[in-house]
């Protein structure tokens, strides 16, 4: 890509000039994309009130840039290589001519159905390309997408379709997750029950398994595609247009819709891709999340192919058929670039090099970590046993909202640190505040992890509550974006992301808030209190402790337990599912009301010899009772 950055020098020029004139810097980017109409403004901002615009007046379809321009300059390379949960069943590879024809026939499928610009369409899918067909369809008719991971429960499936009033929901009759058939039709006829926006459910066939569709309501998406052609014209959005819609979870119970623009988002994502990972022509890059996160919507989907890349979608778990299946893959489809989570790398390390071993790995240049800050134990045993230490590992850090990549090395070009993110991509401008705002300056300092500058594909509201979005990011430190996030900067100006400092919890590289967990929980009968703290995990990361008040004395603990966590696992999905649940008397309260975390989370974490001061509890006698039944 001409944006490309050659070398570390080249970094340090490319980073400062981002800095002195912003505009200059990104109108650069911009211009190698093809727009229908140029911008009139490159930026307009303000954190106080937030409101941001880039490339304003710029008029694009994303899937021109995505699509369309390799369609015709490559059309026979490989744009996605699909391989299935089945080690055993054939893996698919669709070229740019393919994908472009197969986009176009979904988005008249949406257009037979009366979708249009601006109306919202759920996805509710497998790991399957037609997922990825979904997601570009809306987009090339100006539709805006939402994607529900699909591990996700009925009422947290239809919380988020309620929320942004969506039209029509992708799916899938089932679903295959390592020796597991999953019954995906059951989950949305029980979220449908919700749902009276959904006008139309369009059912991929994934299973062998039979369901009964409602007339005029249902239909399976093969059938409808018979009646459409594979060409599509495009329809021109607004660079501020909004392009998708994803949930991410808040220190407050509801999940909230981060919204992702087009013109912002697509300059964004094609640039880290292309500089964080160094993609070359012909690379095959692999990233292992799900569609349903936002790493899939950036670094799957867009960002690749943005960059005219071949993206890996890989439909299975990392463990089944057994902990080989990762790099049997690699040496497979001879994959140049991995990018995956801690959680994995530390799931597979459990297991020993033995399912390493029998596998070359001599086609990987570079490996990634994201979702979560990689511990350095992982970090060596990833760069030593996977990388043979000759791939650099970048450790990348952003969020659901920053769309993009901030913080990380540059594959072979920037220096490393095991277990530090390192250094802002070009246009990213991160300050360290103390709590009472003022930034800290210097190095071998730590702070409140802040941004100070707008960068093109940061959100630009919450779905219908613009307020929300205001009070979240910008209102805990005045002038800055708040990431949420604690971060220690080195004495050579490298990051390393502390961890939350707000009541999320970071589970396997996804958010939940405290509260949410807490709001499933007090669902059960019996419950009548309760408080969720994050604690370290070995696997995950983090855990989910639960400290549950019951109305009543529990006397059969396990079946109690058993169903807490099945309560958890219907309102939102078993990846919720608390790790640990303590029956406690009482919980460390204030004389105000307000519940201690931080002496939950000492004691979920095992420190349970100094709380500090304990003097403002309401009843300090509690916390001794907590210790003597920890779990």
């Amino acid at each position: 890509m001409q944006f490309q950055i050659t070398d570390y020098a080249d970094y340090h020029y490319q980073y400062q000039l981002s800095i002195t004139q912003p505009e200059a810097f990104w109108e650069k980017i911009a211009q190698t994309f093809i727009w229908q109409k140029p911008w009139s403004k490159t930026l307009s901002w303000s954190f106080t009130p937030f409101d941001v615009k880039w490339f304003d007046g710029g008029m694009l379809n994303i899937t021109e840039n995505c699509i369309d321009r390799y369609a015709q300059s490559q059309p026979d390379a490989i744009a996605i290589i699909w391989e299935a949960n089945d080690p055993n069943e054939a893996s698919r590879k669709i070229t740019y001519k393919e994908l472009a024809e197969s986009v176009a026939a979904y988005a008249n499928v949406l257009k037979l159905h009366g979708i249009s610009q601006g109306n919202r369409v759920a996805i509710y899918m497998p790991m399957i390309p037609e997922a990825a067909f979904a997601m570009l369809a809306c987009a090339r008719i100006g539709a805006i997408h939402s994607v529900v991971f699909a591990g996700f429960s009925a009422q947290a499936l239809a919380d988020r379709i309620i929320d942004s009033e969506c039209k029509l929901l992708f799916t899938a009759n089932g679903m295959y997750r390592g020796d597991k058939e999953i019954n995906i039709y059951a989950i949305v006829q029980e979220a449908m029950q919700h749902c009276p926006s959904v006008k139309t459910v369009l059912y991929e066939k994934r299973t062998a398994a039979a369901i009964s569709l409602q007339p005029n309501r249902e239909y399976w998406i093969a059938e409808e595609l018979k009646k459409v052609s594979a060409v599509c014209a495009t329809v021109t959005v607004s660079a501020e247009h909004p392009l998708f819609i994803l949930y991410t979870s808040g220190s407050t119970g509801k999940p909230k819709g981060v919204v992702h623009t087009t013109g912002g988002y697509m300059v964004g994502t094609a640039y880290t891709f292309s500089n964080v990972f160094q993609y070359k022509q012909g690379d095959v890059y692999w990233c292992t999340a799900d569609i349903g996160w936002v790493t899939g919507h950036s670094y799957m989907i867009y960002g690749p192919l943005l960059c005219g890349a071949t993206t890996v979608i890989f439909e299975g778990i990392p463990t089944w058929p057994d902990a080989g299946r990762f790099w049997q893959v690699i040496d497979k489809h001879q994959v140049n670039i991995f990018y995956t989570a801690p959680t994995a790398i530390r799931a597979l390390m459990a297991y020993g090099l033995q399912y390493v071993q029998p596998h070359a790995l001599n086609s990987l240049k570079t490996i990634g970590s994201v979702g979560e800050p990689i511990n350095e134990e992982a970090w060596q045993w990833y760069a030593e046993n996977i990388g043979k230490n000759n791939c650099p590992v970048v450790d990348t850090w952003w969020q659901t909202e920053t769309g993009a990549i901030m913080l990380s090395a540059l594959s072979g070009i920037s220096p490393l640190k095991p277990a530090h993110a390192g250094q802002p991509l070009p246009g990213v401008q991160p300050v360290l505040v103390d709590n009472e705002g003022q930034e800290i300056h210097g190095n071998d300092v730590e702070g409140n992890l802040c941004m100070r500058f707008p960068w093109p594909s940061m959100l630009r509201t919450t779905w219908g509550d613009h307020e929300r979005c205001q009070q979240t990011y910008f209102t805990t430190f005045k002038g800055y974006y708040f990431t949420g996030d604690g971060a220690r900067r080195d004495e050579n100006g490298l990051y390393r992301i502390i961890g939350r400092v707000d009541d999320v919890i970071n589970v396997s590289g996804h958010r939940f808030g405290t509260a949410e967990i807490e709001n499933a929980i007090n669902e059960h009968p019996d419950v009548i209190e309760s408080a969720v703290v994050g604690y370290p995990h070995e696997i995950k990361g983090q855990g989910i402790y639960a400290y549950v008040i019951t109305k009543k004395p529990v006397i059969d603990e396990s079946a109690f337990v058993s169903a807490v966590a099945a309560t958890v696992t219907k309102m939102i999905g078993s990846i919720a599912k608390p790790d640990k649940i303590q029956v406690v008397v009482g919980l460390p309260k204030t004389r105000s009301g307000k519940i201690m975390r931080r002496i939950l989370r000492k004691i979920a974490a095992g420190e349970v010899t100094d709380f500090g001061d304990i003097s403002t509890l309401l009843d300090p006698t509690v916390v001794q009772q907590i210790v003597a039944n920890k779990k």
